[in-house]
């Protein structure tokens, strides 16, 4: 059901969220294609700045490109906050979060030395790249993904709390094998650490069964695991079958920022708003 109609917004605010969030104008694709290559560039300083040599060298260039480019971020962060009708849903909403990010470590570090590195969140951004170049079937495959992901999550979690159990009685048992004979499975905690390297068949070789018993019972919980990879991708799979169908586009929410509705609705799927105010309807 949609909303209580809004408040249009005033003709500035609508000229900026078209600029900001959809790319169907040429002023908004060169907007989002600017933003992109300074995304690129901000994690690409921050990346040489981890070099020894160059951060002593170019400590102030560093330290300016950092003031430059986190005002930029932080000023068109607040702008998309202002051009939305409900900022609080835009800042609590997946991209919203991811822009908060992008700015939150550069001042951060005025408090925790080293926090600053992790302006490389801001490369996350760089998904906007799918809707800023129209390239709709993967946006639509993503949410696909996000959507099976979210229908299969009561299943997963049942499965990986039996994992949790199988896992610990795996765990258990080897160390009652190898316990008296083998350094290695020193507790249950440690035999659990095998037991989920095992499983899992990534098998680091830092713990290893030596006894006879014992390496026959690891050699069931190898093949053992090569089964339980198979059952989360069974489950994701027939959501993303059901999911398949469903058809998206990328128009924007003047409300709360959110891409991503069928290519038939009218009102936006996360907040009601209606997303297209100025057409006329029957």
């Amino acid at each position: 059901m949609p909303t209580q109609q809004h408040e249009r917004l005033s003709p500035f605010r609508e000229k900026i969220h078209e600029i900001i969030f959809e790319a169907d104008t040429p002023v908004g694709k060169t907007f989002d294609i600017g933003l992109i290559l300074l995304i690129l560039f901000s994690v690409f300083v921050v990346m040489l700045e981890s070099v020894g040599d160059l951060a002593v060298r170019y400590a102030t260039i560093f330290d300016i490109i950092e003031y430059v480019t986190t005002a930029i971020f932080t000023i068109e962060y607040l702008l998309r906050l202002y051009v939305v009708r409900s900022p609080m849903k835009y800042a609590t909403s997946f991209f919203g979060i991811i822009d908060l990010l992008a700015i939150l470590p550069a001042y951060l570090a005025y408090f925790f030395a080293g926090t600053h590195f992790f302006v490389v969140i801001r490369a996350l951004r760089l998904m906007r790249i799918f809707r800023i170049f129209k390239l709709g079937h993967f946006m639509k495959e993503g949410y696909v993904i996000v959507d099976a992901m979210k229908a299969s999550r009561t299943k997963i979690s049942i499965f990986l709390f039996f994992i949790i159990i199988l896992v610990t009685i795996v765990g258990s048992i080897m160390y009652v094998i190898e316990g008296e004979t083998n350094e290695s499975f020193t507790s249950i905690p440690r035999s659990i650490y095998w037991a989920i390297v095992t499983m899992t068949t990534v098998g680091y070789g830092d713990i290893a069964p030596q006894t006879a018993i014992g390496q026959f019972f690891s050699a069931v919980v190898m093949i053992l695991g090569y089964a339980v990879i198979a059952v989360p991708t069974g489950i994701v799979s027939s959501e993303l079958i059901k999911e398949a169908t469903a058809s998206t586009n990328t128009q924007a929410c003047l409300n709360c920022g959110e891409d991503g509705h069928d290519d038939n609705a009218n009102y936006c799927k996360f907040c009601g708003e209606d997303l297209y105010p100025d057409r006329q309807r029957n």
